[in-house]
């Protein structure tokens, strides 16, 4: 098995850090070890409080295993999965029903967030939720893969900042918050108020993996204020909004910083991304500086009324191998057609009209997880993009995790993947 170090690969100065880690590792790396052993020892215990007896058997042999080495490294989306952080829908709140969810939101869904915003999400579901979220842990680790949780949070919490006031929502998708680039984990400061918060029940697992070795990122925290939304944003029906998303205007203004990880999608030096309701231009260009010049970020956009996160509208699923959802069409897809990709359209969505969707659609059926480039964690009841996988020479793994869709997300949303077996490579060049 080849993993990579920490210092390979992506980080800028190479050169310079690599003498300077060399001097001081041979004079006080006893020491170094010496400090951070207690703070170690403690960051464990509290782990393995907050986790299960399985996910502490899996994590014990990690840290085994990767003392010497970096224990995050991804490049991609496709690369063999080794350890993946799943989200936790206990505790699981609607957020208020506030501006920001209001652009986010289809009509349909208005008088659910009406009656049940700052409240958690009916009960009788999200048990629901919760035995189709352990059963696809499960299926992960049959398939070889260390799954680690998030900490549970009360999330009907009140809170309030000089800014504005809110509830929390949840730690249901790391993919919204955690992106992973080679060894480094990024913290995304979200553009929703009530995810203002939503960065502390990964914080355990981080400083694990900081403290083992990765390097660790917190984006720009936002004040959320009112001036980071566009509080005349017309919103009364989806021909505004696409009128609205084609002219570049959506609910976040360019007053700070903000993004959301989700909106990135991975492919070796090029990152793609697009401007959403909740990932800004501001929010771009930092991501741009921070990771420059190692890595290469590419601005695209969709024939979307909506957008918000790109992995139910473009997943890459391979190299040289792209989903591309037919109803939200690219308008940057020559940069894959000029680089000799294939791009796949995805099957219409089996789900039926009457299945409880509050806050995506039904695309969330190509939201699936490469395990890697030959295995895919698709949607049970998909049966009709299963075939167009297993026509691809991909196996599909087959799992339920329909009222898991409902809280926002698929396999991609529940999911972040913090280690992937490969090395940085250049798929455009």
């Amino acid at each position: 098995m080849i993993r990579v170090r920490c210092l390979r690969g992506g980080s800028r100065g190479a050169e310079s850090a690599h003498f300077l880690g060399a001097l001081i590792g041979r004079t006080v790396a006893g020491w170094v070890r010496k400090a951070f052993q207690s703070t170690r020892a403690a960051v464990a215990a509290t782990a393995s409080e907050r986790s299960s007896v399985a996910d502490d058997n899996h994590k014990d042999k990690a840290t085994d295993a990767l003392t010497e080495e970096c224990p995050v490294c991804s490049y991609n989306e496709w690369d063999t999965l080794e350890e993946v952080i799943v989200g936790r829908p206990e505790n699981a709140c609607v957020p208020p029903f506030t501006l920001e969810i209001k652009a986010n939101t289809s009509e349909k869904n208005w008088p659910f967030y009406l009656q049940h915003g700052g409240h958690r999400f009916p009960e009788e579901h999200l048990k629901k939720v919760v035995a189709e979220i352990d059963e696809m842990c499960n299926v992960l680790r049959g398939e070889g893969v260390t799954v680690r949780h998030p900490d549970l949070i009360d999330w009907s919490a009140y809170y309030k900042t000089p800014d504005f006031a809110s509830t929390g929502m949840y730690a249901a998708m790391p993919r919204d918050i955690l992106l992973v680039v080679g060894n480094e984990i990024i913290e995304a400061p979200m553009a929703w108020r009530a995810r203002f918060f939503e960065y502390r029940a990964y914080r355990t697992l981080i400083k694990d993996y900081f403290l083992r070795g990765a390097k660790w990122t917190t984006a720009p925290k936002p004040q959320m204020s009112d001036k980071l939304y566009d509080l005349d944003y017309p919103m009364q029906s989806a021909e505004d909004r696409h009128k609205l998303a084609a002219l570049g205007k959506f609910v976040t203004t360019e007053f700070e910083p903000c993004f959301d990880a989700a909106d990135f999608m991975r492919a070796g030096r090029d990152i793609f991304v697009q401007r959403s309701q909740v990932t800004n231009y501001l929010g771009i260009e930092w991501m741009r500086r921070h990771l420059a010049p190692t890595y290469r970020l590419h601005t695209i956009s969709f024939k979307d009324p909506n957008p918000m996160h790109i992995d139910a509208t473009f997943n890459i699923i391979g190299p040289g191998l792209v989903l591309a959802n037919p109803e939200r069409p690219c308008n940057q897809i020559d940069i894959f057609k000029k680089a000799g990709w294939t791009i796949v359209s995805p099957p219409r969505p089996l789900m039926p009209d009457d299945h409880p969707l509050w806050m995506s659609s039904k695309w969330l059926s190509m939201n699936v997880l490469m395990l890697d480039a030959k295995r895919v964690m698709v949607q049970k009841n998909e049966t009709t993009i299963q075939k167009m996988f297993e026509k691809l020479g991909i196996e599909t793994i087959k799992v339920n995790i329909s009222h898991a869709n409902s809280l926002g997300g698929g396999f991609h949303c529940w999911t972040c993947d913090i280690r992937r077996r490969g090395t940085l490579q250049s798929y455009f060049d």
